[in-house]
Formats: C-alpha cells, sequence, structure tokens
C-alpha cells in the first residue's frame, strides 16, 4: 500500500466517490436476474483509474475495486488504442503494465476512447469533484442492512461484470458502474424502491 501508484489513485477515487439525489422512499420489490442497462454517452466523459494491461492483451481501465497487490489485479471496460509509448508514469512487473490515470473519450456502452492524452493521477485536481449528496447523513437512504445485503446479492447474481463495485453506506447501496445517463438508476428505483440504491457513474460527462 505504499506503491506512489495506489496513494495517488486512492486519494484521487476517496474525492470522485459519487454523484446523485435522492427521492422519497418507497422500499421493497425484488428482481432477481435482472439485467441493468448499459447505456452509451451522447458527449465525451472523463474518469479516474488505474489502467491495466497484461502483455499480449488488451489495456483495461479500472474504475472500481483494485486488489492490493504488485502488480494490481482488477478488471474494468477496455481502452481502445492505448499505447504506452504515448503516456507517462507508468510501471511494469510480471508482465503487467499500469498505472492511474484520469482519462477522457467517448463512451459506446461498453468501450472507452480515448479523445485526449492521459493525466497521471498524481497530476490531476481531484479536489474538484464534489462528493455526492447521499453520503450526507442528513440525506440517508431508506434501507436496512439485511435487505441491502439480499439486493446486492441480487443485482451481482446477474450483473457481476457490470458492477464496479457495491457497498452499504448511510442507508443505501452503493453501487458503481461505468456510466450512467440516469437509465440504470431509474431500472434500480423501478424494481427496489427510491432511496434504496444509489448508483455512481464512474465514468462523468464532460460539461
Amino acid at each position: 500500500m505504499t506503491r506512489g501508484w495506489k496513494v495517488g489513485l486512492l486519494a484521487a477515487l476517496a474525492v470522485v466517490l459519487l454523484s446523485g439525489c435522492a427521492q422519497a422512499a418507497d422500499p421493497g420489490g425484488s428482481i432477481a436476474g435482472a439485467v441493468l442497462p448499459a447505456p452509451s454517452s451522447d458527449g465525451e466523459v472523463t474518469g479516474l483509474g488505474v489502467v491495466r494491461q497484461v502483455d499480449g492483451e488488451e489495456a483495461q481501465f479500472c474504475l472500481g475495486a483494485i486488489e492490493e497487490s504488485y502488480p494490481p489485479q482488477c478488471t474494468g471496460p477496455v481502452v481502445v488504442g492505448w499505447d504506452w509509448a504515448e503516456i507517462e508514469m507508468e510501471e511494469s512487473a510480471s508482465g503487467v503494465t499500469f498505472g492511474s490515470y484520469a482519462l477522457q473519450g467517448t463512451w459506446d456502452g461498453e468501450q472507452l476512447t480515448p479523445t485526449q492524452p492521459a493525466i497521471p493521477l498524481a497530476l490531476y485536481d481531484a479536489a474538484a469533484i464534489e462528493p455526492d449528496s447521499r453520503l450526507d447523513p442528513g440525506d440517508a437512504g431508506a434501507g436496512e442492512e439485511d435487505g441491502l445485503l439480499e439486493i446486492q446479492a441480487e443485482l451481482a447474481e446477474a450483473n457481476g461484470s457490470v458492477l464496479q463495485y457495491a457497498q452499504i453506506e448511510n442507508g443505501y447501496l452503493f453501487v458503481g458502474v461505468a456510466f450512467d445517463d440516469g437509465s440504470v438508476q431509474d431500472a434500480v428505483d423501478g424494481w427496489y424502491g427510491r432511496d434504496m440504491v444509489a448508483v455512481v457513474s464512474l465514468l462523468r460527462e464532460v460539461g
């Protein structure tokens, strides 16, 4: 945990968590097996994370959970056209090249295509990102831990490769997805009721 890439990444991600609003609660519902939508973005998006590439494979942009190992273990959407020769502040170990970056580009629902040079997180001003209001104790969700754990298990069963992370906090089950234009939040609100699941779009629309 003393690695420079991890310190920079965690400092940035501590700020980037989370963006959204709360509504009146209507808990309940069960939708085991339902698949979350995977919307594309009309404009460009930006996000923070670890770009990780195993030799001979495509680069991935890890937006969520990262195992505490060296090199880091994580998965995420493919970064189209990634070229380490154009990148600064990367590291390599055991056939893996990686680094923590802010990326900007287009999102087609599955892959990120950069349109701007990658910015190492050590040089990125993450303080400009506002924290999620749903973390405020005065804006708590309506969920209880047991019920939220059941929801988490249901969502993970059908959407394990889509969810970047899941955690229970302040009465919500926070779930991170690569991108949400509002349709993912609308889906879980319809399944479980509002103020239960807080969807976090880890890629944010530019502007």
